[in-house]
């Protein structure tokens, strides 16, 4: 096992030096990292269909397109995220200016999960490299050949001791959070950033915990039933579920539910083909012991579509299961496979007290034509961030920060908001000196004082 210690004492060193810090080589290693992921597309694209039978659409579109787009935003815009920023000074301070300067935490540890190998590894590392930091990037030890077209791509055009990549089991990713980083990002199970903040809490180092949980999709009866439909298969099924933003779970009103059903089917028969188990395309589940727990959420309620499985192949169909209650187990942890339970409701006050009880979602999704409706549910409902009459779509937005909120994570990424998140924001007041410039005791205070020349208040 590599030394650990000594990698970060190295990237520690490189910092020091302050070749990071201008912008000139932030934006020569942005575009580096552009150009190397060009020349490995193929070779990415082949990774993700073998580690989980993306195909060549999917996987460029949801994995290397994303990671393109935040670098090209990043090098448009990143001159002007990096000037200081000068702000409003308080009257009773005199002959001042107030400065906010961004300056880079240093070294970063990201440690990226398996659902999107590459996406979710890579993209954080461009906020990382725009913020001016050192990077140790910990890719799946479940999508090995994702993992291994990464570590390719990454040392073959950057220094260790700038960025590096450290493959490996659970064990590395232990050995790794044992070592002293001045930033970790962290994307996963809630179960396992909880270890993630627990470590992190030796050294005080801030997190970014990027999570999930069970993100409601509700349709009311006045939704646009064959959108609805179109758009909630799409996002359900992408990756075969494996998506942290999915719809975990749909709560349909009664008046509409059987007419949206009949939809959703058609949708996804549209999707994939009429035999989704013929269709070559469709993602695998990612292991054996992700495949048989899911299967056993089949049992749940009664299915209305799919159900069907294929273990040799770690195959399961795109699957509805009607007559679900809030009890049954596939209620009660976040699914993270095709399988939709359905949940009927009549009046939108008691499903947004069900959703309210539980943890908050990391997305959540309204179809309705109604501004009130909409609102009411906006008003009432905390969450990481989501889309009206839409899935997924917020997260490509480099304009919204994506991130959790509660047991669904917390801070958040994409666009600025990852310039932001791997920089510290320091303030800086600037004042003229003054002969006889000093401070004394305010007589109403006791303890506190005002500076020289502002009034003291009795």
């Amino acid at each position: 096992m590599e030394n650990y210690e000594n990698l970060a004492k190295r990237q520690r060193t490189f910092f020091k030096t302050g070749v990071t810090k201008p912008i000139q080589y932030r934006m020569d290693s942005l575009n580096t990292l552009k150009e190397a992921i060009l020349t490995n597309e193929k070779e990415i694209l082949a990774a993700l269909r073998k580690d989980l039978n993306k195909s060549e659409a999917e996987g460029y579109s949801s994995e290397i397109k994303l990671v393109l787009e935040e670098i090209n935003y990043s090098l448009e815009n990143l001159k002007a995220w990096m000037e200081p920023k000068n702000v409003e000074t308080p009257a009773y301070i005199t002959d001042a200016s107030s400065v906010i300067y961004p300056e880079p935490y240093g070294d970063a540890l990201i440690i990226a999960p398996w659902n999107y190998p590459f996406q979710l590894a890579v993209s954080p590392l461009v906020g990382a490299i725009a913020g001016g930091n050192c990077a140790v990037l910990k890719p799946s030890e479940f999508t090995p050949a994702t993992s291994s077209i990464i570590t390719k791509m990454i040392s073959d055009n950057f220094p260790e001791e700038y960025i590096a990549v450290v493959e490996g089991e659970v064990e590395t990713s232990t050995a790794l959070l044992k070592e002293k980083f001045d930033y970790i990002f962290f994307t996963g199970s809630t179960n396992v950033g909880k270890v993630v903040m627990e470590a992190a809490s030796k050294h005080l180092t801030p997190v970014t915990l990027e999570l999930g949980g069970k993100s409601p999709c509700i349709v009311h009866n006045d939704a646009d039933l064959d959108t609805a439909a179109k758009r909630i298969a799409r996002g359900k099924f992408l990756n075969a579920g494996q998506t942290c933003v999915a719809p975990d779970y749909l709560l349909i009103h009664r008046d509409v539910k059987d007419q949206f059903l009949s939809k959703l089917k058609e949708a996804i028969h549209g999707l994939y083909g009429e035999d989704i188990s013929k269709n070559p395309d469709f993602p695998k589940i990612i292991n054996e012991k992700q495949f048989n727990r899911l299967r056993a959420f089949l049992d749940n309620g009664n299915p209305y579509f799919g159900g069907r499985t294929d273990a040799s192949r770690q195959f399961i169909e795109p699957t509805i299961l009607d007559q679900i209650s809030w009890n049954d187990p596939v209620m009660q942890e976040e699914i993270f496979g095709p399988i939709l339970p359905v949940i009927v409701y009549d009046d939108l006050n008691e499903i947004i007290e069900e959703i309210t009880n539980r943890p908050k979602p990391l997305a959540f999704y309204v179809f309705s034509e109604s501004k009130e409706v909409q609102d009411e549910l906006l008003s009432r409902v905390s969450f990481g961030g989501g889309c009206i009459n839409e899935t997924l779509a917020h997260l490509t937005s480099p304009y919204l920060p994506f991130g959790g909120v509660g047991e669904s994570g917390m801070g958040s990424y994409h666009g600025k908001a990852s310039f932001d998140t791997f920089t510290h924001h320091k303030s800086v007041l600037k004042r003229k000196a003054e002969k006889n410039c000093g401070y004394r005791e305010s007589p109403s205070l006791g303890w506190g004082f005002f500076f020289y020349g502002v009034r003291s208040y009795d």
